[in-house]
């Protein structure tokens, strides 16, 4: 295949005179920007919802312990050279003699050796990597703070500068014999006080330089203004500049190129449009203009008549508004590639669950070395040598509780968008050159379940659980409508764009791309609540707590539904539909058709999956049973087995995640491996290591195979063919508490020549030209085994003459019901029927005029042949 482009390029283009400091040295200009809640592109904000800029300065506002402000386009370089911080202070003093003091400062050195993204991070929680913390207390002392330890006070002055309406804080670094020498200053109402620092080791300044809030319990608002960096021992990366547009995502289908540029909370005083630009002989042609919406900060563009045959690079812009200097234009650049409709193959890297760090980083000690999982470099790159066509994150791109911080349910616009910025950081230099589905799950609308019920709101009153059980959505309509916005507003235009309840918008569409037709729907959003339809099962947080409760035979309530009317309506008409060179169908949504589960026979629920030891490879979990989580989507079952007839009948294969655990199975619905194959991928990074040890080996299994797989029955009486998990281990990698729970990705490649299909789930270590899959991948089948179905009968066998693969339509005479739709390769075909009776066959290629009509075939016997001539 040829290499695509996978590289996003920052372009910074100064329509002002800027500034002219040398080149690291560095000046904050807050004075000369609109008040927001954004303190601009050369920062990272520990967190968003923490730091504002405020007349004519920056204020860290909220209570919270050790907010950090990162500065990314400077750093502490492993050279000798000098350096100097200062800044002005304003630090609220503190009547109460019991309170916690506060203070403000720098910190330095934070992140040695790490991704500058990574360090940037650097807040709250102490632990290795730290840094140092160089500040004044809201008494007027100054103190050096060891921030890789507890309580690493390392000096404190004995004098205090006394009160201050505003301090200029300066700190200076000089070489010194074996290491560094640093002298902390502050200067106030014309007093002035020192504390040096000798004998620093060398080590414990590079990295990243940060401002420090670590406000009192007053209540006002701590701030600062005239930042000022300089120094030969500062490296200088103008490169590393974040915003105000974060990155795009884009899809390109039948012609129509629909992209959404990312943006940062910019200011209501800036001009909150963004400008889409073409490159044409060498020169940047405008082609769009959007405003940019709030409270996403998402601009979208609709261009038809997109030319798919060539690559295109492509520019987003926007202006951010200045009081004095001219404004200033930012751009991030990408690719529209174009369509591969002459590919030999289609390559889809597909995600599920990005989590950041090991555990919540404001929540006391945190290993920065290795219990920080964030920007998931590793597997970017590996993602690339597979040079995939089509990228799909099915499904938690952020956790609102400990990715890397705890749900901020006051501020939940903010907080979110703090987290998917960290997504985009991460996975924008693919997506800004390959076009992407990105669809939201229960924890990016911070929920640890969903049961959307129609997009209802949850009762008034409950919380948490108890919430969740009883269906519906906790947060406004308005946060649900953002996320989605930001996720998925790139997506072509739903089937069928009707809100739900509380006007909640939806997304599920098809897109079309290097004929590979993808359907995207949403299985959690139409989906049943299960508590008041199952008041025998005593549900908790999705789980049955009854013990007596079957949920083989009890749990497929009347009522209940899965996907809802308007999807399966979508599926069914998506499924017949081989227009435009269609020949591969794939489905993406959130998870997967079945409960692929187990756990300890005594264990009510999967509260004890963390818990759970985790086995050497090769070992096997005796004494476990299987599972009936509610919050999958073996329930209901009806609504299961509806969507998966919808899908066999366009022999398509199924892409989710989820699970947090990787399987391949073939479902069944009314015998083993009568429907299509599915893919649930590893996650990115795995809290939840959930596993597969089934009590007893599966039937009709390969006797090669693990015990683990062949023909079983999930919890809920599903029956699914296993052929690979990807079952948590000690796999002897470090971080093991990373590689131990399985993470990973999953790459499906789709040939289109011979119609297979390879399905595979790739560990987060392993290098894609050297190493090999999780054990088990590849699976690869024949595009026909989605619909495995045994058959009644054949028709007679159809040959075509005139054309090459043509579209072939079985129809059911007595229904009027489509049996099923497939694009054949080469022109002969023999097609099965699952029925006796009068079946018709379209023929040829759908919506052109060349398409012929066979009527009043039957069941025939073998050799019975009709010509069909174009």
């Amino acid at each position: 295949m040829r290499k695509g482009y996978l590289t996003a390029a920052l372009v910074i283009l100064l329509a002002s005179c800027g500034d002219q400091t040398a080149p690291s040295e560095f000046s904050s200009h807050w004075w000369n920007q609109p008040d927001g809640d954004w303190a601009g592109p050369d920062y990272w904000a520990n967190r968003l919802q923490d730091w504002r800029v405020k007349d004519n300065r920056l204020e860290c506002v909220g209570d919270l312990p050790m907010r950090t402000l990162h500065l990314l386009t400077r750093s502490l370089g492993g050279g000798d050279g000098r350096f100097m911080l200062s800044v002005v202070v304003g630090l609220p003093g503190s009547e109460d003699t019991d309170s916690v003091l506060g203070s403000a400062g720098f910190l330095v050195g934070a992140g040695r050796g790490l991704d500058y993204r990574a360090a940037a991070l650097i807040h709250h929680s102490y632990g290795p990597l730290g840094g140092l913390y160089a500040g004044i207390d809201s008494e007027g002392r100054l103190f050096f703070e060891d921030f890789t330890v507890e309580d690493g006070l390392i000096a404190l002055s004995e004098s205090a500068l006394g009160p201050a309406d505003s301090v200029v804080l300066r700190i200076e670094g000089r070489p010194a014999e074996g290491g560094y020498g640093l002298t902390l200053s502050a200067t106030g109402n014309g007093t002035e006080v020192e504390l040096p620092l000798p004998d620093l080791d060398h080590d414990q300044l590079e990295g990243s330089v940060a401002l420090v809030c670590d406000p009192a319990e007053s209540g006002e608002a701590t701030w600062f203004r005239d930042w000022q960096v300089a120094g030969a021992k500062l490296e200088l990366y103008p490169d590393r500049k974040l915003g105000p547009i974060v990155g795009t995502q884009h899809t390109l289908s039948r012609g129509t190129l629909r992209l959404t540029a990312q943006l940062m909370p910019v200011s209501p005083d800036d001009p909150h449009q963004v400008e889409l630009l073409i490159e044409l002989d060498g020169e940047w042609a405008p082609i769009a203009l959007e405003p940019v919406r709030a409270p996403s900060y998402t601009a979208t563009f609709t261009i038809d008549d997109w030319d798919p045959t060539e690559d295109v690079r492509f520019r987003v812009e926007t202006i951010l508004g200045r009081r004095i200097w001219h404004p200033t234009v930012y751009a991030v650049d990408g690719v529209i590639r174009r369509d591969p409709v002459d590919e030999d193959d289609v390559v889809v890297a597909t995600f599920t669950g990005n989590h950041n760090v090991a555990s919540s980083v404001d929540r006391g000690y945190f290993d920065w070395s290795s219990g920080l999982w964030f920007p998931h470099a590793d597997i970017v790159d590996h993602v690339k040598a597979h040079d995939p066509d089509f990228l799909f994150f099915s499904g938690d791109q952020i956790y609102e509780g400990a990715s890397p911080t705890r749900a901020d349910f006051q501020s939940p616009f903010r907080d979110y968008l703090y987290k998917w910025y960290l997504w985009y950081w991460a996975f924008g230099e693919l997506t800004a050159g390959i076009p992407s589905v990105t669809i939201p799950d229960d924890h990016d609308v911070y929920h640890g379940n969903v049961w959307g019920a129609g997009g209802v709101a949850t009762p008034p009153g409950l919380s948490g659980a108890a919430a969740q059980d009883a269906g519906g959505y906790k947060l406004s309509p308005e946060f649900v409508n953002m996320v989605q916005r930001t996720q998925t507003s790139h997506l072509p235009v739903p089937y069928d764009a009707t809100p739900v309840e509380q006007d909640i918008d939806v997304y599920y569409t098809d897109i079309l791309y290097g004929g590979v037709s993808f359907a995207v729907i949403e299985d959690r959003k139409f989906k049943s609540a299960p508590k008041a339809l199952l008041p025998e099962a005593e549900i908790w947080n999705g789980w049955p707590q009854n013990q007596s409760f079957d949920a083989k035979t009890g749990a497929d309530a009347p009522g209940a539904r899965l996907l809802g009317e308007r999807q399966l309506e979508f599926l069914d008409a998506w499924a017949n539909d081989w227009s435009d060179g269609t020949w591969m169908k794939v489905v993406l949504s959130q998870t997967i058709f079945a409960n692929v589960a187990t756990l300890p026979d005594s264990a009510m629920s999967g509260a004890v999956i963390p818990r759970l030891p985790l086995l050497p490879p090769g070992a096997y979990a005796e004494g476990e049973k299987f599972v009936a989580d509610l919050d999958s989507n073996g329930w209901p079952q009806s609504g299961r087995d509806a969507a998966l007839r919808a899908m066999r009948k366009g022999f398509a294969v199924h892409l989710a995640g989820d699970q947090h655990l990787g399987s391949t199975v073939q479902y069944g619905v009314d015998d083993w491996g009568d429907a299509g194959f599915a893919l649930c991928v590893p996650s990115i990074a795995n809290f939840w290591p959930r596993r597969w040890f089934p009590p007893q080996p599966g039937a009709n299994r390969d006797p090669d195979k693990p015990r683990y797989t062949g023909d079983f029955e999930d919890g809920f009486g599903n029956r699914i063919t296993v052929y690979a998990v990807s079952n948590p281990h000690t796999w002897g990698r470090e971080p093991a508490r990373l590689h131990d729970r399985a993470p990973g990705y999953g790459i499906a490649r789709f040939y289109r020549h011979i119609r297979t299909i390879s399905l595979e789930n790739w560990p987060r270590w392993a290098d894609p030209g050297v190493d090999e899959p999780y054990p088990g991948w590849p699976v690869v089948l024949e595009q026909t085994s989605n619909y495995g179905r045994q058959a009644y009968g054949y028709l007679p066998r159809i040959e075509v003459s005139g054309m090459r693969d043509p579209v072939i339509q079985i129809v059911d005479e007595g229904s009027g019901e489509v049996v099923y739709t497939l694009r054949i390769v080469g022109g002969e075909f023999t097609p099965k029927v699952f029925a006796d009776g009068s079946y018709t066959a379209h023929v040829g290629e759908p919506g052109t005029e060349r398409m012929r009509t066979l009527t009043g075939l039957r069941p025939a016997a073998e050799g019975a042949t009709v010509n069909v001539a174009f």
